[in-house]
């Protein structure tokens, strides 16, 4: 992984690609990214989005990854194209039920985390089915208040 600072980012010119929100929130179902869950889209720098069609927004509903910086009403960019790794912030489906979480691999075993101390350790039954269905690359947070805001 490379890290840039702004002024060392590549050249990219001033283009821009749309990004699919997606519905609805984050641990609420399990939508997939079919026409009929998208909400609307918002550009982005291209920089930003490597790769457009693996690439969706999720708005997060809930603070189980408050400590990871992610808060209830950011949006999450959620890259499909990235392999998840240990200490990676993933969406993830545990019996169709779609959360984001911390991955954490010990040996051979991956589990789910929440990023929250004040939360009981996330159990996920023996034989629940998962799928990680991608990455977060980043997170957009508004830092104006929210009564100031239409949503």
């Amino acid at each position: 992984m490379s890290l840039f600072r702004v002024d060392e980012l590549p050249d990219q010119g001033f283009s821009t690609v749309r990004v699919p929100l997606m519905g609805p929130s984050l641990c609420a179902g399990f939508p997939s990214p079919a026409d009929d869950f998208v909400e609307n889209a918002l550009e982005l720098p291209r920089w930003l989005v490597p790769n457009p069609p693996a690439t969706f927004l999720w708005r997060i509903s809930g603070d189980s990854m408050r400590d990871a910086g992610i808060f209830d009403g950011d949006l999450a960019c959620v890259d499909r194209s990235l392999k998840p790794a240990h200490g990676s912030v993933v969406v993830a489906a545990a019996d169709g039920e779609m959360s984001i979480k911390r991955m954490v691999v010990e040996g051979n075993t991956a589990r789910l985390a929440f990023d929250n101390a004040d939360l009981p350790v996330y159990a996920l039954e023996e034989l629940a089915e998962v799928d990680v269905w991608g990455v977060v690359r980043f997170t957009v947070r508004w830092h104006v208040a929210r009564a100031s805001q239409r949503r």
